[in-house]
């Protein structure tokens, strides 16, 4: 599995709204020049992402985006499946759509299996807070090269 742009967009794009949350609505135009993306791209990630009932939409000219639930309750993996499909390493070890014939003639089913496994363990237990807090602590404690 190949992290497309959708997915890594998404993550920084939601990691922004995160580091903003409580403090109203943040522009996509906002968003795109603190994390160095593309606006017109970032609006076509926003639609299926406030479907999926992540992000929610404020209209106006102070609006923009929010997180729809708290950053703690939004992880990594449900940002990636919006935007990106279900997880799975090849193909034939893809979640939530198991390839029997694979499973049963493929000697290596079970690495591509575990593989895909670990993936869904790490994405998500990693939530938007936990990146909002990891760059707030690097922030506190700069390093200096001499």
């Amino acid at each position: 599995m190949k992290l497309s742009t959708k997915g890594k967009y998404g993550v920084k794009a939601l990691f922004e709204l995160a580091m903003h949350e409580g403090s109203g609505p943040v522009s996509l135009r906002t968003i795109a020049e603190r994390q160095g993306l593309s606006e017109h791209y970032l609006e076509q990630l926003a639609a299926p992402l406030r479907r999926a009932g992540i992000i929610t939409a404020v209209r106006g000219a102070q609006g923009g985006y929010m997180l729809a639930r708290p950053a703690n309750q939004i992880t990594v993996g449900d940002i990636i499946r919006v935007l990106e499909g279900p997880i799975g390493y090849t193909d034939c070890a893809t979640e939530g759509e198991p390839d029997p014939e694979c499973a049963s003639t493929c000697p290596v089913h079970g690495v591509w299996e575990r593989v895909t496994q670990q993936i869904i363990a790490v994405i998500d237990s990693i939530t938007l807070q936990d990146l909002v807090d990891q760059a707030l602590a690097e922030r506190g404690n700069p390093m200096y090269h001499i």
